[in-house]
């Protein structure tokens, strides 16, 4: 197969095409520029995107990875020459699948190419699957050392040991496999469990066959149990309600006689009710009802009144005097007081003065001069008859005192108005108090005449106590003849409901020895009938299992016949087991003869990369590789190795397995070359290119000296 062109509209690529010649394809390009994006979209065109593939801690699925960063759908092209043919190759997307929807088709027709498909392409074209062509011919530096895988494993077998892709030995191991697992998948699945399980459902078949005998034979002898307890809590139930039938005969005769001693009861109430007025004894009622609580309220406010006031008793200066007669007298004695006092004060004044004269009169006389004798005389005179005049003045004055204190004796006269004040006050409260007093008593004396009135309009001469409880016996009297009434109606009533549920009963047919009540009864016999169903139904139960279950004979038959299938199978079993055995050990043996023709390939290649300096390396069956160069006498493990000699090894085992499982395919490389050195860069170079003579080669690289080696090697 040869690439002419890929379009892609895949991860950064957006519309962008890539275009290939035949031979060695030197793609020189910086990181980020894409490459490997080219190398994944060449993968999963070929075979299509992985969609059960889940995000990891160390991974991203394509279908993730690669989505368009634009957000367009994820689509693509190849155009390609396939045996011959051009062919176009396209992908694009749907709602749900990423690259999910296919064609092929002859790229100058148009024609459908019908033996490719969204499934197969990759098969098809390259002739491996996707997981041998990603170990082969598809080479990237993350990547370079070739990990065991089944699909590579049985290639690489069958193309070194058989010399073709037949795969009749792997074949051969799966019709064994199939037939192995047709006797015994696992402990469930196969035909020897299923006989297994066969003879296992017989035996249960058995002994189920005994058991339900055993049941049977178990429940018939408590049918006829049942069936006689049955009887006897029947005949037992048929005695309790004759019983009761007894019972409620006499219940209905003395119902029947209840019910005529309460007529006789209401026909004497009737005669007792009939001498009495046409009644309105509750209207009656409540009318001495309010009668009887006016005459407490009126009685409760008769006892609530105060006593009637007390005149107070005159003070004894005021004696016969009224309050207002009082007070006149003291204002005018106080008058008089006031009066006798200021003439007190003039007298004496007049009397010191006189007292002046008189020593101013011994003076004169002292100086002895006849003028002084005269007008010291006369003065004396004088004098003398004023004094005698004033102190009879001033003791008329405090006689007049005297006789004013003596109306109010013990009291002082700033006191005299103050007690003429509270005579009055006091007096003026008493005839108040009096006349709310004798204002209460009439109007409630009034009220008391008028409700004696009512009372007697009433009641007449009987006491109000007296007519109420007259009318209360009344009421009551017409009650009883309404209860009265109601007692023969529910005794009628009750007579009339017996005498329809009473019906006759026979007595039992045997004698009765049991002596459950009948709710006992009933329930023990209804557990008993239950109890007998149950067991008629599991007697149809057993019969029908028995049916199913077959005959006993016959299933030792088929048995004994399962048996002897069972140890047939095994026996057939064990002989797939032996050859088996034979297959896996020629199967090996062969498969150890493969590991020599690809080591010497890879042989011949790494000592080409690496300039003769290694020139022995053995294969593994797990292609694990161990290398010795030319001056070392034992083999190492490869890994003990620089990287970049690493990876010239792995370089050279992938294109050796890519000759001899992907002849005709390209071999793609994604920046395999990165750690080798010049001298093996070239070496490697050569032997590219001496592939890319047989097959297209599609090398990505960042670095520049892939890309100068090619130009070198054109113009040489």
């Amino acid at each position: 197969m040869r690439i002419y062109s890929m379009t892609a509209t895949f991860g950064k690529l957006e519309h962008e095409t890539l275009t290939l010649k035949p031979g060695l394809n030197v793609i020189h390009a910086p990181n980020e520029w894409g490459k490997s994006t080219w190398c994944a979209f060449l993968v999963n065109m070929l075979y299509g995107i992985d969609t059960r593939a889940r995000a990891s801690g160390t991974a991203i699925p394509d279908k993730e990875r690669y989505a368009p960063w634009s957000g367009a759908a994820m689509s693509g092209r190849i155009d390609l020459n396939w045996n011959g043919r051009d062919i176009t190759i396209e992908r694009t997307s749907n709602a749900r699948t990423p690259m999910g929807i296919f064609r092929a088709y002859e790229t100058a027709s148009g024609l459908d190419v019908p033996e490719l498909s969204s499934s197969n392409c990759g098969q098809m074209l390259l002739g491996v699957e996707r997981s041998v062509f990603s170990r082969a011919g598809f080479i990237r530096l993350t990547d370079l050392p070739v990990a065991q895988d089944e699909a590579l494993r049985r290639r690489l077998n069958n193309l070194v040991t058989t010399g073709d892709e037949s795969g009749t030995a792997d074949r051969l191991g799966q019709t064994l496999r199939d037939l192995k697992n047709k006797c015994r998948s696992n402990k469930a699945n196969g035909l020897i469990p299923e006989a297994e399980a066969r003879r296992e459902t017989l035996r249960q078949q058995l002994d189920s066959l005994q058991d339900l005998q055993q049941r049977t034979e178990s429940l018939q002898t408590r049918q006829q149990e049942l069936e006689e307890q049955i009887r006897q809590l029947e005949n037992h139930k048929q005695a309790l309600d004759y019983a009761k039938y007894l019972e409620e005969a006499e219940k209905l005769q003395n119902a029947r006689q209840a019910a005529k001693e309460a007529k006789d009861r209401r026909m004497a109430l009737e005669a007792e009710v009939s001498q009495l007025p046409e009644g309105e004894e509750a209207q009656l009622l409540q009318l001495a009802d309010h009668l009887m609580q006016e005459q407490l309220r009126l009685q409760a406010q008769r006892d609530a009144l105060p006593q009637k006031p007390e005149e107070p008793e005159a003070p004894s200066i005021f004696a016969e005097l009224a309050p207002e007669e009082a007070l006149a007298q003291v204002e005018k004695d106080l008058d008089r007081w006031n009066g006798l006092q200021k003439k007190q004060k003039r007298t004496g004044v007049v009397i010191c003065a006189i007292v002046g004269a008189l020593t101013a009169a011994g003076a004169l006389v002292a100086l002895a001069a006849p003028l002084s004798y005269a007008v010291a005389g006369l003065g004396l005179a004088v004098a003398v008859i004023a004094l005698a005049l004033g102190i009879a003045g001033k003791s008329k004055v405090r006689k007049q005192a005297q006789q004013l204190q003596g109306k109010y004796p013990g009291k002082a006269p700033d006191t005299w108005l103050a007690e003429a004040q509270t005579y009055a006050r006091e007096s003026t409260a008493y005839w108040q108090s009096l006349q709310n007093y004798t204002d209460r008593e009439r109007n409630l004396a009034q009220k008391e005449d008028d409700l004696h009135k009512r009372i007697r309009e009433f009641a007449g001469q009987m006491p109000i106590a007296q007519k109420r409880q007259q009318l209360e016996q009344a009421q009551h009297l017409r009650a009883d003849l309404e209860k009265a009434d109601k007692e023969v109606y529910r005794a009628e009533e009750f007579a009339k409901t017996l005498e329809e549920m009473t019906q006759p009963v026979q007595p039992p047919q045997a004698q009765d020895m049991l002596n459950y009540s009948y709710r006992q009864t009933v329930d023990i016999l209804d557990s008993a009938k239950f109890e007998q169903r149950q067991v008629q139904l599991k007697l149809a139960e057993c019969d029908g299992q028995r049916q199913i279950q077959g005959h006993e004979a016959q299933l030792r038959s088929e048995l004994e016949k399962e048996k002897q299938r069972i140890l047939r199978l095994e026996a057939y079993y064990d002989a797939i087991e032996m050859a088996q055995s034979a297959l896996s050990k020629a199967g090996a043996a062969l498969q150890r003869r493969f590991a020599p023709k690809i080591s010497k390939r890879t042989q011949e290649l790494f000592q080409a990369m690496t300039g003769d300096r290694y020139q022995r390396v053995v294969m593994a069956e797990d292609m694990r590789l161990s290398i010795a160069a030319a001056d070392e006498d034992t083999l190492r493990d490869a890994q003990r190795r620089s990287d970049g000699t690493v990876d010239q090894l792995y370089l050279a085992l992938r294109l050796a397995v890519a000759e001899e499982l992907t002849p005709g395919a390209p071999v793609v490389l994604d920046d395999a070359l990165v750690r080798f050195d010049d001298d093996r860069l070239a070496a490697a170079m050569k032997i590219l290119a001496q592939e890319a003579k047989g097959r297209q080669v599609i090398l990505f690289t960042c670095q520049q000296r892939e890309a100068d080696w090619e130009k070198n090697t054109q113009k040489e």
